[in-house]
């Protein structure tokens, strides 16, 4: 295994914490200097080993590195972390939202990773790496450290606190840019949290400087490690498809573009190896309010294309509210290669609003789902992109949720409350709205408090006048 500069193409030795290139300061990707012995094996032996591992019950083949032979095959199996990430469902969308949408669609509930978030396919491959170096003596009291818009922070953390006896994490946050939620997660899980002025792309500067300076370990995408285990997000829908991928389409959120680039990857390297024998389509999505790989790929001229990063502005995707991906450099690389290994154009990008954002979040929870945001930015991404004609209706698609709706109930409390600040500019459709009803029954003297029960008679009538008043708002009928 080796790191390889997407600048210079020099390459470097792993046994050395690299976050960019030491000599042009590109990004890095890791690069397997023997892939060529995993065509060795013909695609039914593959099919057979992944399929097999399903059943063991070790747990360093439980999560991504079942499909060790791609992610990290030089880590023993003592040195894998696994806090149960990865082999997340596919859930089909129900009969009206799959008539609604107008093609069969699923989504891959990544908020059901142990963080609550896809980041934690990443950790796993960069902490088991670490887990690794400390077990071999190469390091030895590291600082693991990130800039985050929630999910990287709670997922660092928590990989960190599992590990404490020989890394400490300490993450940075933009003030007032993350939920609750994803604030209460770093701080339970023991990190040092550093609230920064400004919005991610400061944080993210700040980190870099730090990795410059001090010996520490920097987690996030600009990690090729991390890179590596969300690739495992490609293998689990080739396996979930039993490697036909003929007439699939991927939709994904881009944030810091590390997502995009791990699947584009995950996709390309078991094609390599024959494992699959076609490249599914994939669909970038991003926010109108966050939209710089977007604007970049508008341009249908490659050599007119230039890449400028924007000023953010506030969105309800939050983890995806990012002017300057630093794994852009990927994604342009990438791209390329994917479309050199496909029949036909199957790379596009599509910009959505903030309304359709939540819009669409909405009707797909009110379908039996649990989409976060940047679910609903997906599957509004994949209503453009029907609109637009880079998707079939007799195409099947995935749509990857990267976090626990819960993490992001805040925005829904604004929908439903009509409280979203201007600068959003979304506005409630009353058919989405929802509310809870208070129960105040008349004619009942006293009524139940915790400590003090109503009992005998009193009770009766209280659950009398209760059970009437609720049937009257259901329009229930007597028996």
């Amino acid at each position: 295994m080796t790191y390889r500069c997407l600048g210079c193409s020099e390459t470097f030795e792993i046994a050395d914490l690299h976050y960019v290139c030491p000599r042009c300061h590109q990004v890095l990707l890791i690069e397997d200097l023997r892939s060529d012995r995993l065509k060795d094996l013909p695609a039914s032996t593959w099919h057979q080993i992944f399929d097999y591992r399903k059943m063991l019950t070790d747990p360093a083949l439980k999560g991504i590195y079942r499909y060790h032979e791609f992610i990290g095959p030089m880590l023993p199996l003592d040195s894998i972390v696994y806090l149960g990430e990865g082999h997340t469902p596919m859930i089909q969308g129900n009969a009206r939202l799959r008539e609604t949408v107008g093609l069969n669609l699923y989504f891959k509930n990544d908020g059901q990773n142990p963080s609550a978030s896809f980041k934690d396919r990443g950790m796993a491959s960069a902490f088991s790496y670490l887990s690794y170096m400390i077990g071999t003596g190469q390091i030895r009291d590291i600082l693991a450290i990130c800039a985050s818009t929630g999910d990287t922070s709670a997922a660092a953390a928590l990989y960190a606190a599992y590990l404490q006896k020989d890394i400490k994490s300490a993450v940075l946050l933009p003030r007032g840019k993350v939920t609750p939620q994803q604030l209460a997660q770093p701080l339970g899980s023991g990190a040092r949290v550093f609230e920064v002025p400004g919005v991610f792309d400061d944080c993210m500067k700040v980190v870099e400087k730090l990795s410059e300076d001090y010996q520490v370990a920097l987690l996030n995408s600009k990690n090729a490690w991390r890179i590596l285990g969300q690739e495992s997000y490609a293998y689990e829908i080739a396996q979930d498809f039993e490697y036909d991928l003929t007439d699939v389409v991927v939709v994904v959120p881009i944030g810091n573009a590390g997502n995009i680039t791990a699947v584009m990857r995950g996709f390309l390297k078991f094609l390599d190896a024959g494992i699959i024998t076609c490249l599914p389509k994939i669909i970038g999505v991003q926010s109108h309010h966050a939209n710089p790989v977007y604007r970049y790929y508008r341009e249908p001229e490659p050599a007119k294309r230039r890449f400028e990063p924007v000023t953010v502005q506030p969105s309800v995707a939050q983890a995806a509210m990012i002017g300057n991906p630093v794994s852009m450099p990927r994604v342009i690389q990438l791209v390329e290669q994917y479309k050199r290994n496909a029949s036909e154009a199957n790379v596009f990008f599509v910009e959505v609003s903030e309304q359709d954002i939540m819009d669409w979040e909405l009707r797909a929870n009110r379908n039996g789902h649990i989409a976060c945001t940047h679910g609903g930015e997906c599957l509004a991404g994949l209503i453009q992109a029907l609109a637009s004609g880079y998707v079939r209706s007799d195409e099947t698609a995935i749509l990857d949720s990267t976090a626990h709706a819960l993490k992001f109930a805040g925005f829904q409390d604004l929908y439903f409350e009509n409280r979203f600040p201007p600068e959003f500019g979304v506005k409630p459709d009353a058919a989405l709205q929802n509310a809870p009803i208070r129960v105040s029954p008349q004619g009942v003297k006293r009524l139940p408090e915790a400590g003090n029960p109503l009992e005998g008679r009193e009770f009766e009538i209280f659950v009398d006048h209760v059970a009437q008043d609720i049937a009257g708002a259901l329009g229930l009928k007597k028996r």
